[in-house]
């Protein structure tokens, strides 16, 4: 079940030379991936109806190989920080659970890996899978210059150490990630440890706020300007809450039909979406 799930979603793909430049860049994207949907979540609605989870494709995504639940992992990849580690905790694990189902082991292959951020050593570069497609491309490449500010911080240890940044665990990253999944921005963290990574003490703060913080960093810091800040939905709802908040609580074929006419509206003018 690949799916229709993963079609909906916008990669970036980053590149790393060896070792010792994986190690950095990995240990930043496991930091930053939970907290990524819910900036760009976008998916509040499946078979027509609202779901009750902001970002639906990445639940269908975090459980479309269950029958093999190596292939997707906890979506948060394992903490593993060269080829060699994470071909001992990843690659080996996964290829022999499909083993069983692919004698002809054509599957054997680094493409077969579907967490969140998928590491590519036949191209030198770390994929990044968990960004809901916005409603034009302006905005999907604003998400994408800030995320890649963000992920430049962190490797420079502006924050936090490269060594205390790999002994976070995935249980409190998936733990983020599936409160982003639901309420995206609006979600509360309060995982002192986690925000003390991305240079946040004593407070617990909602994702939105989290980003705003991030945002501010970045626009100091030169790597992203105000029409970045301006696009991003920094200090306003993700896309999903504002579809959602325009379909009503129980959306019917006439506003569905609606707002996804003005969904596709904003991808051909490139504009922004009004709720």
């Amino acid at each position: 079940g690949h799916g229709w799930a993963n079609l909906q979603s916008m990669h970036i793909n980053l590149p790393f030379q060896g070792d010792e430049e994986f190690a950095r860049l990995h240990a930043a994207v496991r930091l930053l991936l939970p907290l990524l949907p819910a900036l760009a979540a976008s998916s509040p609605v499946m078979d027509g109806k609202l779901t009750g989870l902001l970002d639906s494709r990445l639940e269908v995504y975090r459980n479309n190989s269950r029958r093999i639940p190596q292939v997707a992992g906890r979506v948060i990849p394992e903490r593993a920080f060269s080829q060699a580690e994470y071909d001992r905790l990843i690659f080996q694990p996964l290829y022999a659970a499909i083993a069983p189902h692919d004698p002809a082991g054509i599957l054997q292959e680094e493409f077969l890996n579907a967490r969140g951020a998928i590491a590519r050593f036949s191209r030198g570069s770390i994929e990044i899978r968990v960004i809901d497609v916005q409603e034009c491309p302006a905005a999907d490449l604003a998400i994408a210059q800030l995320a890649i500010a963000v992920l430049k911080m962190l490797v420079s240890e502006k924050w936090s150490s490269l060594q205390s940044q790999q002994q976070i665990l995935i249980e409190p990253l998936e733990q983020v990630l599936l409160g982003a999944i639901r309420d995206a921005e609006e979600v509360v963290i309060r995982d002192p440890e986690y925000l003390s990574q991305l240079g946040i003490e004593g407070v617990s703060l909602t994702a939105g706020l989290v980003w705003d913080r991030l945002a501010k960093e970045a626009e100091r810091a030169g790597l992203i300007d105000e029409s970045v800040s301006a696009v991003t939905r920094i200090g306003r709802s993700s896309l999903a809450r504002g579809m959602a908040a325009r379909l009503g609580e129980h959306p019917n074929a006439d506003s569905l039909r609606e707002t996804y006419g003005a969904l596709a509206s904003c991808l051909d003018l490139g504009e922004r979406f009004v709720q």
